[in-house]
């Protein structure tokens, strides 16, 4: 669809003895996207949390932080079932019990685990110096320091001090130990200073005794023992994820829900005595409504559709007011005889057909269609994948592409990479027709020779023999960008009308206009001399690609043409007068030059489509090899490679040897160049990606958004809940 639908806003009034079945029935019916009093009214405040709202917080917390230390997953739930208060109290109370303990025992070990990791780390480098780990440290008037330093160095700087009587240094592979006897009247830091000197990086020596490679063996021995403790708590705590896991994804569900309906009363109007609640439903659901509510509480409330956002033509407009007998309903009356009412607009609730539901999430990107424009996922839908099966064009990569987006779609639970999954498969299935048409499977032209007999109806242009079909592609670019940017401008006189028939002609008719207008000239004959020969060769005339009888539109459309942009100019330039003052006579002139910029933004199609062929010609050259015959035409080596040009060979005369190929040079060469066809054809893959969708993003959102579309709705989110894990009490 391209609106959202259709929506009312309602007004349910009754006395506070009937707000808990109003809430229960609401909350059910799970269709009113609730508005939110902001105090305005006099005599009415918010209203407060139902009682028990904080015992339900409250649970609802404990249950999350036990989920998470059991680490509960929705795969691990059961049938749905009813969770009673008495599961909330007592069940609820066994599961962190128990949880907790063994959260707390797991926490333990993994500490000293830990710890006995790092002492291992730490005892590892003393292994191999030889030294029993309790003879480096106690000593009274022995000095002793282990660490990192050059032993050389160390023995030096020793040698030369008068302070030091004896010494004796031991190494290892990562350490030295220094042993040193000063004179009685040396300072107590003189083996300290003395290594410094020597850049000497002292290490803490560990508090055991013994061999240290003993002593490691001991901790090893340890460390098994923490481990397998660790995972018999682990087991014991998987075991009661999976009696637990139901029971707490339900509580969880039914916990939710508790809390929405008791906070619920915050967003209600209320006196001592009486509530107003208000909110946006879908139009065709009033009526249900009104029944459901009579259903659970008689006439004990008042139900008023209060305003309605109308349309005209199909498109949503202003929101009107909807009158009727007793407008007063308990609420305070506008001076004008009118209900005051909450002031908000109405939310958007996006509905498209099942294939364009993926492009939601590129709209979404830019911002939620607001509730009076259109909704453009549908014109996404037609024009992004074309886009990018027009610029990548082949069968293999299209393949590949449309595997992954199903891949996507059909492995994850994320909303968001299921619809990326979706797009990669229209992109794809674009690909590939695009493919077929050009006749190339990853850059081969073996489609083409297979269904067209080597003359498939597109050409991508790469080839000298083929330059044309490059020329055709620039102005066919032309012809998209043309017909996209008129299709942006028709929806933004549809999303303005409602405005007033000023700001359509000012800010979308005028534009137009002078788009239409000054490509009427562009296209002419007039002054065809200075203009580029693709204009006017490309679909008509000797040696064009497509012979439709095109050769350019007559000179006397040049003179409409600019009579169009002229007055098309004068009338932006007012309304930008209107808008800005007298800025805007300068703004005016100098923005209407994007009537032409964005049209040749288009060229980006077919300079993507040229680039993205070059690339796999190249990676296709390494390895097959290519030649060139007297016609300008380009063959790879994949049978074979002629020896010497001036020869027949296939029935081509051969012009040129581009390159004899990887796999014409022997078997080494052959591998090389597997590898190389493999990665290149991979980094085509992978730029398609980066160059053809982000080019054809950004022709979405600059030249065409632009237009039309601001995108600043609020999603419609209704109060209510989607029960998975519950059923109804």
């Amino acid at each position: 669809m391209l609106r959202p639908e259709k929506m009312s806003k309602v007004s349910v009034t009754g006395s506070k003895a009937v707000m808990d079945p109003v809430i229960e029935t609401v909350h059910d019916l799970n269709r009113v996207h609730l508005s939110d009093y902001d105090g305005s009214w006099e005599g009415f405040d918010n209203g407060a949390p139902r009682s028990d709202a904080d015992d339900a917080s409250e649970k609802l917390v404990t249950v999350r932080s036990l989920e998470s230390i059991l680490d509960v997953d929705e795969d691990d739930a059961g049938p749905s079932r009813i969770v009673t208060d008495e599961a909330l109290e007592e069940e609820l109370e066994d599961i962190r019990t128990e949880a907790n303990e063994l959260d707390d025992r797991r926490n333990d070990v993994e500490a000293e685990l830990r710890e006995v990791e790092e002492e291992i780390d730490a005892v590892e480098p003393f292994t191999t110096l030889g030294v029993p780990l309790d003879l480096l440290s106690g000593y009274d008037t022995l000095h002793v320091a282990v660490g990192q330093g050059d032993p050389a160095a160390v023995r030096a700087a020793l040698d030369d001090s008068k302070a030091i009587r004896a010494f004796d240094v031991e190494t290892g592979d990562e350490l030295v130990a220094v042993f040193a006897y000063p004179e009685s009247n040396a300072r107590e830091s003189i083996l300290d200073d003395l290594l410094v000197q020597a850049s000497f990086t002292r290490t803490d020596v560990p508090d055991a005794a013994g061999d240290a490679a003993e002593y490691i063996e001991e901790l090893r021995h340890r460390k098994q023992q923490l481990e397998s403790k660790l995972s018999t708590i682990e087991d014991e705590i998987d075991d009661l994820r999976l009696d637990a896991a139901g029971f707490l994804l339900a509580a969880e569900e039914r916990l939710t829900i508790d809390v929405q309906k008791s906070e619920a009363p915050l967003q209600f109007a209320t006196t001592e005595s009486a509530f107003v609640a208000e909110g946006w439903i879908p139009t065709e659901e009033v009526d249900h409504l009104k029944a459901e509510l009579a259903d659970a509480v008689g006439n004990r409330v008042d139900v008023d559709e209060i305003e309605r956002a109308k349309y005209r033509d199909g498109h949503a407009t202003d929101t009107e007011h909807v009158a009727h007998e007793d407008e007063s309903s308990g609420k305070a009356a506008a001076t004008d005889g009118g209900v005051v009412t909450m002031n908000d607009s109405p939310p958007t609730m996006m509905e498209n057909s099942e294939p364009a539901e993926p492009f939601e999430l590129l709209t979404k990107m830019v911002g939620l269609p607001s509730y009076d424009e259109l909704d453009p996922t549908f014109f996404i839908m037609l024009t992004f994948p074309a886009f990018f099966g027009f610029m990548i064009g082949d069968l293999g990569y299209g393949l590949l592409y449309a595997g992954a987006g199903f891949f996507l779609y059909s492995r994850f639970d994320s909303d968001a990479i299921r619809a990326l999954g979706g797009i990669g498969m229209w992109a794809g299935a674009f690909t590939m027709l695009f493919g077929v048409l050009y006749g190339e499977l990853f850059g081969l032209h073996v489609v083409g020779e297979v269904l067209f007999n080597g003359s498939p109806p597109m050409h991508k242009g790469l080839q000298p023999a083929y330059a044309r079909y490059a020329q055709t592609w620039l102005f066919v670019s032309v012809l998209a960008g043309l017909a996209h940017m008129t299709l942006g401008y028709f929806s933004g006189v549809v999303n303005h009308i409602s405005h007033g028939i000023e700001e359509v002609i000012y800010d979308d008719l005028s534009w137009l206009t002078m788009m239409l207008g000054l490509w009427l000239a562009i296209l002419s004959k007039a002054a065809e001399g200075i203009k580029p020969a693709f204009l006017f060769n490309t679909l008509g005339g000797e040696g064009a690609a497509y012979e439709l009888g095109y050769t350019g539109l007559p000179e006397w459309a040049a003179f409409v043409g600019l009579g169009m942009f002229a007055l098309g100019l004068v009338v932006m330039t007012y309304g930008e007068f209107q808008h800005m003052g007298a800025p805007g006579l300068v703004v005016g002139p100098l923005e209407s030059v994007n009537v032409l910029v964005n049209v040749l933004s288009y060229f980006r199609l077919a300079a993507v489509l040229l680039a993205k062929a070059g690339m796999a010609f190249v990676v296709n050259l390494l390895f097959f090899g290519a030649w060139e015959d007297s016609k300008g035409g380009w063959h790879f080596g994949t049978g074979g490679m002629p020896s010497q040009p001036g020869i027949e060979y296939h029935h081509y005369e051969v012009a040129d040897i581009m390159f004899g190929g990887l796999l014409h040079g022997g078997i080494a060469m052959a591998l090389i160049g597997v590898v190389i066809l493999v990665v290149g054809h991979f980094a085509v893959l992978m730029l398609g990606i980066t160059s053809a969708g982000l080019q054809g993003i950004r022709l979405e959102y600059v030249e065409f958004f632009d237009k039309f579309y601001d995108g600043d709705g609020r999603p419609f989110d209704p109060f209510g809940y989607e029960r998975e894990f519950t059923t109804e009490d």
